[in-house]
């Protein structure tokens, strides 16, 4: 979710749902249950310090405010104290499960959506550990004095601007609220927000954390019809893994969900301004190690915009669920939810089949100082 110009933006952003789902066949057969090349080794019994040496994270857009606790994790040692020698953040835009199968990461930053669908379509032996976003991010944007979409049966007899890679999530928005695809068009769109903006369309599929900020820092006054609020409420921004990765890794697993815990805390209690300079370091250093990245094409953060995102993230992340169990959680409701949105969406999967919360659980069970996260 950039900052940055709308015309580099477009035909990248959307989550890649549907290459991760091409991928992933091509994937399990370059060994689904690939084990990653990080060791763990567990602390000695005289109190010696686990040392689990290097890992790779796949994130899944470009190292902007999305990836502002991991940015605190490394600032703040939290990675370093938890024993990895190096964590390596790959920027995106990339769902991760391609790479998650074949081995080439051992933990993506991915969606329910991406990890459900390949799951789903694939048998693809993947598991979501833990979530940042406990709401759906997605959005039917529109000018309030144009669309004004409030509900979902203002959808009916519009035109909406939708992604190829995101027709099947639009499309369990109109299934679960009752609406036949018959009664609203489908406008093809880019992620280039423009088209609404100039009339074309009435609504527009968009992330609340940055098409919805980038048109009302435009001039425009908005409406937002949030899909989480609307039938489709899944999590997103999910810490995912491979099943076999997960049982061999449960020690490393932890060590690195409490240094995540850690850094997301940090996003809480320190100030606005500070965490913007601390991801604009993390995205300038990213433009400079890559010329054919994206931070690179993207040319400079805007601050004002980025500091939008992060406050809009925090919504996200931040519920009651959260601050009575802990980042991360997903408690039984949630996951529930989640399912029925992905069948909304044409994905049957099971709970079990999606999730394993057991370490987040036993690491709030060990630690429960971590569970206050607000300052």
């Amino acid at each position: 979710m950039a900052s940055h110009s709308t015309a580099a933006r477009r035909g990248i952003r959307g989550r890649l749902l549907a290459l991760a789902v091409g991928l992933a066949a091509s994937s399990l057969a370059l060994g689904a249950c690939a084990s990653s090349g990080a060791t763990s080794e567990p602390g000695s019994s005289d109190g010696e310090a686990a040392s689990y040496g290097e890992i790779s994270v796949q994130y899944s857009w470009i190292k902007n405010e999305e990836f502002a606790g991991e940015f605190y994790a490394y600032e703040n040692g939290y990675y370093d104290e938890a024993g990895f020698s190096d964590v390596i953040g790959i920027s995106g835009p990339d769902t991760g499960v391609a790479k998650l199968l074949s081995g080439t990461v051992q933990v993506a930053l991915s969606d329910a959506a991406s990890i459900g669908a390949a799951i789903a379509e694939q048998d693809a032996p993947l598991k979501i550990i833990g979530a940042t976003f406990q709401k759906n991010p997605f959005t039917i944007l529109s000018l309030a004095d144009g669309g004004n979409i409030q509900t979902p049966e203002d959808l009916i007899g519009k035109k909406i601007g939708v992604q190829d890679s995101n027709a099947s999530v639009f499309a369990a928005l109109l299934n679960a609220n009752g609406i036949d695809p018959s009664e609203v068009t489908v406008v093809p769109v880019d992620f280039d927000p423009t088209p609404l903006m100039n009339g074309d369309v009435d609504g527009f599929m968009a992330y609340l954390t940055n098409e919805a900020i980038t048109v009302e820092l435009a001039g425009y006054e908005t409406t937002n019809l949030a899909y989480a609020e609307n039938g489709v409420p899944y999590v997103a921004e999910t810490y995912s893994v491979t099943d076999q990765y997960l049982a061999e890794n449960k020690e490393l697993l932890k060590a690195f969900l409490i240094a995540e815990i850690k850094g997301w805390s940090d996003v809480f209690t320190e100030s606005t301004d500070e965490t913007v300079s601390l991801i604009t370091k993390y995205y300038n250093q990213a433009a400079d190690e890559s010329a054919d990245g994206l931070e690179a094409v993207f040319g400079d953060l805007d601050p004002e915009k980025t500091a939008l995102g992060l406050e809009a993230e925090k919504l996200l992340i931040s519920t009651e669920e959260t601050e009575a169990s802990g980042l991360f959680t997903i408690s039984d409701e949630l996951k529930e939810q989640t399912i029925d949105s992905l069948a909304a969406a044409g994905w049957d999967v099971d709970v079990e089949d999606l999730f394993d919360t057991t370490i987040i659980d036993e690491i709030y069970a060990e630690n429960p100082d971590l569970i206050d996260y607000l300052p």
